[in-house]
């Protein structure tokens, strides 16, 4: 099972990178180079334990959905999304927080389990864990610019930027 451990230093409190993370307007403008929408019921606000949340992206040049579940949710430490339906065979993602002096650092462990067994374990090696590892990293750079950047004239009231 391919894991990728990915560990974002933000210079800003835990709570806001926290509420960042979670937030979902934000989420689909920090993978925006997938074209990555929020469908179904939820599409605004924050991320809650239990919620199903269906995203719809262009990821290797296919359309595909995946919808997960908030199984876990402790703020502003730690919360968890478990794939229900989509490409992966599993899929998890846990993001966690540690506040260190005035910065945050946001941890992430993306763990999944690709369809078609050996087929599926090959294109990880191949191509699957590099793409998954380079998605994550441009989302997280995006969310720390924006916290670090931006989100105080978002608090003014000036909505995004």
């Amino acid at each position: 099972m391919p894991t990728i451990n990915m560990v974002t230093e933000i210079h800003a409190p835990i709570e806001q990178c926290f509420d960042l993370c979670r937030d979902l307007e934000l989420h689909t403008r920090t993978v925006a180079h997938t074209l990555e929408t929020l469908v179904g019921t939820k599409t605004r606000g924050f991320a809650e334990l239990g919620d199903v949340l269906t995203f719809e992206a262009v990821h290797l040049g296919v359309r595909q959905r995946l919808t997960s579940r908030i199984t876990e949710f402790e703020r502003p430490v730690l919360f968890a999304d478990v794939a229900v339906s989509g490409a992966f065979a599993s899929l998890v993602h846990r993001h966690t927080f540690v506040a260190v002096g005035n910065k945050t650092l946001m941890r992430d462990r993306l763990e999944w389990t690709s369809p078609l067994g050996i087929l599926g374990r090959f294109a990880d090696s191949l191509f699957l864990e590099h793409y998954m590892t380079r998605f994550l990293a441009i989302r997280n750079r995006n969310l720390k610019a924006f916290a670090e950047n931006q989100w105080s004239e978002f608090r003014r009231g000036r909505g995004w930027v």
